[in-house]
């Protein structure tokens, strides 16, 4: 019975090394984060920064959304990772960069729940009336919840989801390290 041998050494190796030089990033990528809405003064990656620490200088409370989102899945992602690094040691470029997108998706998926989820704290009355103003049923209705005395709530009127652009902004890329 013969032996076939394959010499995948070189394969192999472009494998890994493409694997150590690539980073998969979940967020709002400045370069692609402009707004729709023309006269806009701030990206969608600069509001997700200020959504995401706080900012006291403008009255408004850190509302984590992206650290805790990509925490939240590390227990899927992180097999995926280990799983794109075998495909790497076997030399299959395609099943290492599946791997990588397949722990990117769901890591960016688990970001859009935890801001579609409702955050707190809950909106202030001015925001409310903010949006109320512009039409938005849930303001109307948590205003409406909030004179009748009950408490503060986020199923509403949700902190971060507005227009939905921030929340659509957030994904992943797969980037060779700098």
């Amino acid at each position: 019975m013969g032996v076939i041998k394959v010499d995948r050494l070189k394969q192999v190796l472009q494998s890994i090394t493409g694997l150590v030089d690539k980073q998969v990033l979940v967020g709002i990528p400045d370069s692609t984060a402009g707004r729709k809405d023309d006269g806009e003064p701030l990206s969608n990656a600069e509001i997700g920064y200020i959504q995401e620490t706080g900012s006291p200088a403008n009255n408004l409370p850190a509302r984590p959304f992206l650290v805790p989102g990509v925490a939240a899945v590390q227990g899927k992602t992180l097999p995926q990772l280990q799983k794109a690094t075998e495909a790497a040691l076997d030399g299959d470029i395609d099943g290492m960069q599946r791997r990588l997108s397949s722990a990117g998706l769901v890591a960016q998926s688990s970001v859009r729940k935890r801001i579609n989820s409702g955050i707190t704290p809950a909106l202030s009355e001015a925001t409310l009336r903010e949006r109320a103003r512009r039409g938005r049923k849930g303001a109307k209705e948590e205003l409406a919840r909030r004179a009748a005395g009950e408490k503060p709530g986020t199923d509403l009127a949700k902190p971060l989801v507005d227009t939905g652009q921030l929340r659509n902004a957030v994904t992943y890329v797969i980037r060779k390290r700098k």
